[in-house]
């Protein structure tokens, strides 16, 4: 996408995502076939829920459509509108998702060596991350681009259910599966 064409685009939708409090963390257009495809990563300190990206989708979609009304042609022909967060896979590049990714299992290039560590506190000038116990403080201007590292449990870390003594298991959950079964078969009931 040419600059001036995203610079655009940019001006279109950055104070859509903006007044509904989010910062854009991406935007970019390709061409699939006859269509374009416009992609829009945006994010917060709270996160983004489903509902919010759909209410973000439905007013970007209208912003786009006023200022082509105008005669300001963004995207030419048909496209498609993906608006979504980044994930995991962006990397953390801004002292904002740093601070976003507080407590997260990070690698980062300082001074040359590839580290991998937990974010353990953000401020104005940088990061400590608490690498196997020791916690040292880093410059943003010495991070190379963060990754998030993703931690799942490992299957063979949990106990076999045949070990878990009866006290272990929560009896209040089986009873509210048989109240779910019981109100599933009243409503079953009432409708006939």
């Amino acid at each position: 996408m040419a600059q001036q064409h995203r610079e655009r685009l940019l001006g279109v939708v950055e104070p859509v995502v903006a007044a509904r409090g989010y910062d854009l963390e991406d935007l970019s257009a390709t061409r699939v076939g006859r269509r374009h495809l416009l992609r829009i990563a945006v994010d917060s300190d709270t996160g983004v829920n489903l509902d919010a990206v759909a209410e973000l989708s439905r007013s970007i979609s209208a912003a786009l459509d006023k200022a082509e009304a105008e005669g300001d042609e963004l995207i030419a022909g048909e496209y498609e509108l993906e608006v979504g967060s980044p994930g995991v896979a962006r990397p953390l590049t801004l002292p904002r998702h740093w601070r976003r990714n507080r407590t997260r299992l990070v690698k980062v290039r300082i001074g040359g060596r590839e580290v991998t560590g937990r974010v353990f506190a953000v401020d104005d000038d940088g990061v400590t991350l608490d690498v196997d116990g020791a916690k040292t403080a880093h410059a943003y201007a010495d991070l190379g681009p963060g990754q998030v590292q993703v931690e799942l449990k490992r299957l063979a870390d949990l106990p076999d259910p045949e070990e878990l003594d009866d006290d272990e298991l929560d009896e209040d959950d089986s009873d509210d599966l048989d109240d779910e079964d019981e109100d599933a078969d009243d409503e079953e009931g009432d409708g006939k």
